[in-house]
């Protein structure tokens, strides 16, 4: 995706860097292009120095610091949010300076330029070369300055656990010994790289360096911050979207003991009691007894939205894609073969709810939060207090949960609104009720695909109609294409490990009544792949092919595919007879700039009841970083999106959402978990790709097609144990 929605085949050269000498201490400052080129300007973390505006499309985007005491630091503009990226981020920068990674100290990027965007699984694609070349940018500088001061040739010397070696010697020197003289030296212009053979870190397990903190819970999350003098408020925003207060008994808040203040957003949609803690904010909220008007939006219901979309089928609509003339040879073919799926409207529901803490003073604005946008969160902020953007400082915490949630920035403007009406510092705390209805949620769409088959049937050509919203119209608008397609709805679609003779996609735009919608771990991968392999698989069918045969057959110009394919087979005995009352299904993928062979091993005692025995894939995500976060990674990632896949749809009744909580928003358990997931990683020597989203964007198609399998029948609409699937309908 880009920054609306990075995709698989973003890749971001360095093309610039500087070194900044600052009290004895090296600061190299990568500068990486961002995708809308703006240059900017940004204060070092802690230190208050500025690293100087460039007049060149250039943001600063990593910075390592090495300071005297020989204390080494890499400033991320990458959040972690579970995913291991502060983590695998360090053994880039690491193996190039030859540092042990513990030995680093990780701090948040400042807002500036554009580039400080976590999401779309880009973050070692987008990081691969430039933190490699900063490492080794820094180990030329220390050397050159350790080998002048010792009077020998820079080619006799090494770096070793945070020294410069004089290997004929041993005599060694620590980095922050040399660290002023190295800052005066020319920064390499094209740094000699370590040669993949002598890598020491790179493509071996590593623990994650943030496990202990939180273990220990010294990590800090947006949940954990605690400023003196700080107030708690919770809120209450209109259940149906578009609303506002008509009246509350703000008297009754009041009086409830540590209730502080009852505030309104200048829009009169959202109502926040403040009170000395969470408890007395939440009785104090109750006392409120809110009295709505709900607008226009108060008659949407669920089947609005998807009447809306299959209306979409027919009609005009935007030609996305094409290449030959697919519907010439469709209208010809003497075999044809149509399907058409539906996927519902999701929520995000990450484990630390909604949360952002702001103190706004007459000179200035900070804010607490983890956001994945830490950029928007500063301009927002700019944008109500009427301060400039120099006046802001975001302090970005480790996030509870992402999955492209915190990419939107609508409860920092919410909590800076209310922020602005109080003297003190606030924190603002949203219910799980709050998070999950007041949510922006993954768009429902609804695909039809029609395809020309051959006569062993396999595909001669294939139309495919995507209809919904398009969600970078309203994060990123410049990044619609000029006819109002949103690229995101291409992955796992256009690309995929297949080739047509003739290929047509179209795209309907349909944006969703009374909701916002928004990413959610992987909107392109996760939406397109459920219907790609679900076609695939019923074209196997059809054919009356074994569906890996199948796709053995559709991918043979292809190694990558091919490889992942046939190890994911031979690892889950494809092939072999299964236990009975049992059946398997397979998927395979390109997207996010990884490929992915995925089979499931399932049972079905009932028709809505499903056992996952067993998951095996193969991976190849190009040149692996940190093999055990790969398989984390698919790990969490399956489960995830199995959750989904079976249970979860967001429905709305007279506008309002009707899931609130875990008990209405269903979470996988350990009982039904999958009881074994093997994951493969394959060797390779491509760039890497990226691997958040790889495991949710599998989960969908690979249950439908075992239970396809299972049960006999086609499962095309989403979630698979709906009253639409187990009722028969389709």
């Amino acid at each position: 995706m880009s920054t609306h929605s990075p995709s698989s085949t973003t890749r971001l050269k360095t093309s610039r860097r500087r070194v900044l000498q600052a009290g004895g201490a090296l600061l190299l400052a990568t500068l990486w292009p961002t995708a809308r080129g703006r240059a900017a300007q940004a204060t070092q973390a802690g230190t208050g120095m500025l690293v100087e505006d460039v007049a060149t499309p250039f943001a600063p985007n990593a910075f390592i610091r090495i300071a005297a005491d020989n204390t080494i630091t890499l400033i991320l503009p990458n959040i972690e949010m579970g995913q291991g990226i502060y983590t695998s981020s360090v053994m880039l920068m690491a193996e190039e300076l030859g540092i042990d990674p513990f030995a680093v100290q990780i701090e948040a990027a400042p807002p500036g330029g554009g580039a400080e965007i976590t999401g779309g699984s880009t973050s070692i694609m987008t990081e691969w070369l430039p933190l490699r070349q900063a490492g080794a940018a820094a180990r030329t500088m220390l050397v050159q300055a350790a080998a002048s001061h010792w009077g020998v040739a820079p080619e006799s010397c090494t770096t070793a656990n945070g020294a410069v070696v004089h290997t004929p010697t041993g005599r060694t020197v620590p980095f922050g010994d040399v660290a002023e003289a190295a800052a005066k030296l020319p920064v390499p212009k094209e740094p000699k790289l370590k040669d993949a053979a002598n890598y020491t870190l790179i493509g071996r397990k590593h623990h994650r360096l943030d496990s202990q903190i939180k273990v220990d819970g010294t990590a800090r999350f947006g949940m954990d911050v605690q400023v003196p003098g700080m107030k708690i408020g919770t809120v209450a925003a209109c259940p149906v979207q578009g609303g506002t207060v008509r009246s509350m008994n703000r008297n009754a808040a009041l009086a409830v003991n540590g209730v502080h203040a009852v505030l309104v957003t200048d829009n009169k949609d959202t109502v926040c009691v403040v009170a000395e803690h969470y408890w007395a904010a939440r009785k104090g909220l109750k006392a409120l007894h809110i009295q709505w008007d709900f607008g226009k939006n108060a008659a949407i219901t669920t089947q609005t939205i998807y009447d809306d979309l299959h209306a979409g089928l027919n009609g005009p609509a935007i030609v996305a894609n094409a290449k030959a003339d697919a519907p010439g040879v469709i209208g010809k073919s003497g075999a044809t073969y149509t399907a058409t799926y539906q996927q519902p409207l999701l929520a995000h529901s990450p484990m630390e709810p909604i949360n952002c803490t702001a103190h706004v003073r007459p000179d200035g604005c900070d804010v607490w939060a983890g956001t994945q946008v830490a950029e928007r969160a500063r301009d927002t902020a700019a944008e109500i207090t009427g301060l400039p953007a120099s006046k802001i400082t975001v302090h970005s915490q480790y996030i509870g949960g992402g999955f492209g949630r915190r990419l939107e920035h609508e409860y920092v403007t919410q909590c800076v609104q209310f922020a602005k009406q109080v003297p003190y510092p606030l924190k603002i705390i949203w219910s799980r009720e709050e998070d999950i209805t007041k949510d922006r949620y993954r768009p429902a769409y609804v695909d039809k695909l029609t395809a020309a088959l051959d006569d062993k049937g396999y595909i001669t050509a294939l139309q495919h109609r995507i209809v919904g919203p398009a969600v970078v119209a309203r994060w990123d608008p410049p990044e619609l294409t000029k006819d109002g397609y949103d690229e995101d709805l291409s992955l796992a679609t256009v690309v995929t490990p297949y080739t047509y003779p003739a290929y047509r996609l179209e795209f309907a735009r349909r944006e969703a009544p009374g909701i916002t919608t928004a990413w959610w771990r992987g909107v392109g991968g996760t939406r397109g792949l459920f219907v790609v392999e679900g076609f695939i698989d019923e074209l196997a069918a059809r054919a009356g092919a074994d569906p890996v045969a199948y796709r053995r057959a559709m991918v043979q110009n292809n190694p990558r595919a091919l490889a992942v394919l046939e190890r994911a087979a031979a690892d889950a005995g494809w092939g072999t007879p299964v236990p009975k009352g049992r059946a398997r299904g397979v998927a395979l993928q390109f997207a996010f700039g990884s490929y992915m062979a995925s089979i499931a091993e399932i049972e079905m005692p009932s028709p809505d009841e499903v056992i996952i025995h067993r998951v095996t894939a193969a991976v190849d995500c190009g040149q692996v970083i940190n093999p055990d976060q790969v398989i984390a990674q698919i790990e969490g990632g399956l489960i995830f999106g199995f959750s989904a896949a079976l249970y979860n749809e967001i429905t709305l009744e007279n506008g309002r959402v009707q899931q609130q909580n875990f008990n209405t928003w269903r979470v996988m358990r350990m009982n039904e978990a999958p009881r074994r997931i093997d994951v493969v990683v394959m060797p390779s020597k491509e760039d890497p790709g990226g691997i958040g989203e790889v495991g949710t964007a599998a989960a969908a198609p690979l249950l439908a097609n075992a239970m396809a399998a299972a049960q006999g029948r086609r499962y095309r609409s989403l979630p698979l144990l709906s009253a639409r699937n187990t009722e028969g309908k389709e």
